[in-house]
């Protein structure tokens, strides 16, 4: 059964968990597993604008996130998107994954509680094709470099021609396994942010 969709002014209405939860939860989280997060403070709004710049809002179909925590980047990609698009999210967090489904209420959206290497076989599995957007945080500096070799590659090759990894970390290990696939790789920093944030856009 699918749920109503409310639409005003083209905008799908979204609702979302409060602040309030979500700060407690990543909090939490974080001391559970800080190698995961990286930051006791979820993404600033600077960071969210500035990492999203680059989206063609009008013209994308298709987001995925890895790694979304609480949502708060998912939260904004879900007001800003076009009603007929898509985000796919992928949590390996239980928290954060039950969270994100129970928290979060629009058609749009599908969490998955898998590997971001799984990106090919999960949108094939959900009749998808290529993202114009794969955003992520997941911390690529503390992976074993095999994980992190497979996802580089899945990325990629999940990419449409001309759509973009836009990636934010906490240190410049990434560029190891950007560089090698993508041939065109922007870089922007933003200080305000807990721990300030080197952000990379990585075109196809």
């Amino acid at each position: 059964m699918q749920r109503a969709v409310a639409v005003r002014d083209g905008r799908v209405l979204t609702r979302a968990p409060s602040k309030k939860d979500q700060l407690l939860l990543f909090a939490k989280n974080f001391f559970k597993h800080p190698k995961m997060l990286g930051s006791i403070i979820p993404s600033s709004r600077f960071l969210i604008d500035k990492l999203l710049a680059p989206v063609d809002w009008q013209k994308a179909r298709l987001f995925v996130e890895y790694g979304p925590g609480i949502g708060n980047i998912s939260a904004e990609v879900l007001r800003r998107m076009h009603p007929d698009a898509r985000l796919v999210l992928f949590e390996l967090n239980d928290d954060f994954a039950d969270f994100l489904r129970t928290g979060f209420r629009d058609p749009r959206l599908t969490v998955l509680h898998r590997s971001a290497g799984d990106i090919g076989a999960a949108l094939a599995e959900l009749g998808l094709g290529q993202a114009d957007y794969i955003i992520s945080g997941i911390p690529f500096s503390t992976m074993p470099a095999e994980v992190a070799e497979a996802i580089a590659d899945a990325t990629h090759a999940a990419l449409k021609p001309g759509g973009q990894f836009l990636v934010y970390q906490f240190a410049p290990k990434i560029l190891e396994l950007l560089e090698p696939r993508f041939a065109t790789i922007d870089r922007d920093f933003e200080a305000i942010n807990v721990p300030p944030a080197q952000l990379y856009f990585a075109r196809k």
